[in-house]
């Protein structure tokens, strides 16, 4: 009920730490009266969603639900030492990239960069640590996207609500994955099971404009890599500790898909795939009073391309972040990107920038 909390961190029933929206950090409530009350709350909410019931059992350990109200809940028990949850609000649904410069998060030079890109549909990756900001930055980009586009997003738990927006975007298809339960089928896939993948071959038969898939943490990186080999301009998310890192993270979750994807292959694929990776950065430290704060702003932004054989990628640094600082300023930028100027980006104050 408080509009402050933007997260709340569960570590059994009675150690609990708010995030507020301000960035503080600061011990919470206990959420039940014993661990054992917590656990049969989340199996009851798991069982009982309105939205997208999912199990939540000694068999099935791990539990992964978007809440009636909107907020993603993310939880585990019988194989942590005290059940764990993290909810997260999503505060910030309505989002631009100019509201993101009012908050320090990115240079005028940068959002101008990342707005043109998204209106010439270049494919780009977010990266960053958990809880960094990558969802908000995506919806922000998503807002660059002309009105008259019609949109699909993927997701395993709905957390973009694109489709929320109607003002905003008219034509929105929002696709949710479903985790299946009970005995395999010949195919290896749960009975119920809907994944993204499927989601995404469906959705070649809506006339889309945009695929986005909302993030990549193992096997959505085949949904994520198809929808950007179709040419779309299509946004994703991924953990990472920099820009470049997310190229390797990328490769790791291709390879995972089994042995008919190599290393060379997985390289190549996200090499030709991706064009722009936007790297946010998470700082958490302690204020004079002894609450700690976090604060968040993009750090890097890098172009890729397919290079030479020993890497198999090339990448530039559009914008980088100087030590000591916390914004992302102008750097050095690729020949095949200014024409971008036709899509708003403001190339004049790009070089006045790297001069000044």
């Amino acid at each position: 009920d408080d509009e402050m909390v933007e997260n709340i961190i569960i570590t059994g029933h009675d150690q609990v730490t708010l995030e507020l929206s301000d960035g503080r950090l600061i011990p919470g409530p206990p959420v039940a009266d014993s661990d054992a009350e917590l656990i049969d709350f989340l199996v009851f909410l798991a069982s009982r969603s309105e939205v997208n019931a999912r199990p939540f059992s000694q068999a099935q350990p791990r539990l992964h639900l978007r809440l009636d109200g909107g907020a993603r809940l993310a939880a585990a028990a019988w194989v942590t030492p005290r059940p764990s949850v993290v909810i997260r609000r999503h505060r910030l649904r309505r989002i631009t990239l100019e509201d993101l410069v009012g908050l320090g998060a990115l240079t005028d030079v940068a959002a101008s960069f990342l707005s043109a890109a998204v209106k010439a549909r270049k494919s780009i990756v977010v990266a960053g640590a958990q809880g960094a900001g990558k969802t908000t930055l995506v919806r922000a980009l998503c807002a660059e996207i002309p009105p008259h586009e019609a949109i699909g997003t993927f997701e395993t738990e709905y957390e973009l609500h694109l489709h929320e927006l109607r003002d905003q975007h008219p034509i929105v298809f929002a696709w949710e994955a479903r985790p299946g339960s009970g005995e395999r089928g010949p195919d290896g896939s749960q009975a119920g099971e809907f994944t993204l993948s499927q989601a995404l071959f469906d959705s070649f038969r809506f006339n889309l404009s945009r695929q986005i898939v909302g993030e990549v943490r193992g096997h959505e990186i085949l949904a994520m890599l198809k929808a950007m080999e179709s040419g779309a301009g299509s946004i994703s998310t991924t953990h990472a500790p920099t820009a470049e890192g997310a190229i390797a993270k990328l490769v790791t979750c291709a390879m995972e898909a089994g042995p008919h994807v190599t290393h060379d292959y997985a390289v190549r694929a996200i090499a030709a795939a991706i064009d722009v990776v936007v790297h946010v950065h998470l700082e958490t430290a302690p204020t004079t009073d002894g609450v700690w704060q976090r604060n968040r702003w993009v750090a890097e932004i890098i172009t890729v391309a397919p290079g030479e054989k020993d890497k198999g990628y090339a990448i530039q640094h559009v914008f980088r972040t100087a030590p000591g600082e916390q914004a992302a300023t102008p750097h050095v930028l690729d020949d095949s990107y200014r024409d971008l100027t036709r899509y708003g980006f403001d190339l004049q104050g790009f070089f006045a920038a790297t001069r000044g």
